[in-house]
């Protein structure tokens, strides 16, 4: 196919169109990918709307699930035919970080791919029927063909379905590398997860799995508290209605969490997961945030008391991403759950609206062949 249908964004404010652009071709080290879905993530919608940097005209989508197209010259361990997801972090698999062992921090993926929309060699697979440059956020999955770096790539076995496995490259990875930060086992310990959408019920899904005990959500509306009580939190605390902390405390014997994780990226989401905290407690933020927003943290308390704050961007995608998959295979992660609403390629527009609008529970995807709505 020389051509393919793709979603492609012209910057902050102007709508989204889904055009004919080239099908792009895999360079050495990558594989083209025909995608059966792509996931709708929060970080696209900072991207959509100028909250985050990002060189315009481009094509997002940053989890996919699909079939191997092709294989660029020098890709071993792959084979054309064969299901894959594709997690968002693309390591190049030789920068410093990559050799050791930090994935999540590969140079070239961040001043190549996140800045400036290429792939490693400093150029974009993408163009326009006229020709003119697209960029690449991540693999650009909001089409039905994406370009991707092998090293970002797990083999999906049979019993997983393909669509809706798009979200183990993002909601579940990124989730799975959090709960990797918070640096402790997890069994029996106190979790409060701060804002549950797609990346926050992905959470409560490992917690669950990995033992910990009470999980407690939190957010502002009561649907999405629902969702993940029914994905395993055991604890549910509307911040609109409730004392959170207060809640907090209450399911605690009145200590306080031990693990937080903030998955808004709001200064007031780090500031309230902050104040959940025991001594000797660790938060992990997660959310991405609008520009340079920053949160204010009491320095005394983070001292006294013993806190750790973190980031996680994501996990580590050569090592984690098979485990995320195999984890899911063996019902750690329902895929089928986390997915609550699909859309078409010509809706995906539709999709974060209303997921800027607050009206997607847990995680949406755009799938290459369903009928618009």
């Amino acid at each position: 196919m020389t051509a393919m249908r793709a979603v492609v964004w012209d910057g902050p404010g102007l709508p989204m169109t889904v055009e004919e652009v080239p099908t792009p071709r895999p360079e050495p080290g990558e594989v083209l990918v025909r995608v059966a879905a792509t996931g709708v993530c929060h970080t696209d919608l900072h991207v959509i709307k100028g909250e985050v940097a990002f060189p315009a005209p481009g094509v997002l989508g940053h989890e996919v699930s699909g079939h191997v197209e092709e294989l660029g010259p020098g890709v071993d361990g792959l084979t054309v035919g064969e299901r894959v997801v594709g997690a968002f972090v693309m390591p190049c698999g030789s920068c410093r970080q990559c050799q050791a062992g930090r994935d999540d921090l590969c140079e070239p993926f961040f001043a190549e791919n996140r800045l400036r929309g290429n792939l490693f060699d400093g150029t974009s697979r993408l163009t326009r029927a006229d020709g003119s440059r697209l960029s690449m956020y991540s693999m650009a999955g909001l089409a039905e063909y994406a370009v991707v770096p092998a090293t970002a790539l797990a083999a999906l076995p049979d019993q997983l379905p393909l669509e809706e496995s798009a979200v183990l490259g993002c909601a579940a990875f990124t989730a799975y590398g959090a709960l990797a930060r918070a640096g402790t086992d997890l069994r029996g310990r106190s979790v409060a997860v701060v804002a549950v959408g797609g990346v926050g019920s992905s959470i409560i899904q490992f917690a669950r799995h990995l033992g910990a005990d009470p999980i407690i959500a939190v957010d502002v509306d009561d649907a999405k508290l629902g969702a993940a009580r029914a994905l395993g939190a055991t604890v549910t605390v509307n911040s609109v209605t409730t004392d959170v902390r207060q809640a907090v405390l209450d399911a605690t014997d009145g200590a306080g969490a031990e693990v937080v994780l903030e998955v808004l990226g709001r200064p007031g989401t780090v500031e309230l997961g902050f104040s959940l905290l025991r001594e000797g407690g660790r938060m992990v933020v997660v959310g991405i945030a609008a520009g340079d927003a920053t949160a204010a943290i009491p320095i005394t308390a983070l001292v006294r008391r013993g806190m750790t704050i973190t980031g996680s961007f994501g996990a580590r995608t050569r090592r984690d991403l098979p485990e995320v998959v195999r984890l899911a295979a063996e019902g750690a992660f329902d895929v089928r759950r986390a997915v609550t609403r699909r859309f078409s390629l010509e809706d995906a527009p539709l999709a974060y609206e209303l997921l800027d609008a607050g009206r997607i529970q847990g995680r949406a995807i755009v799938v290459m062949d369903a009928t618009p709505a």
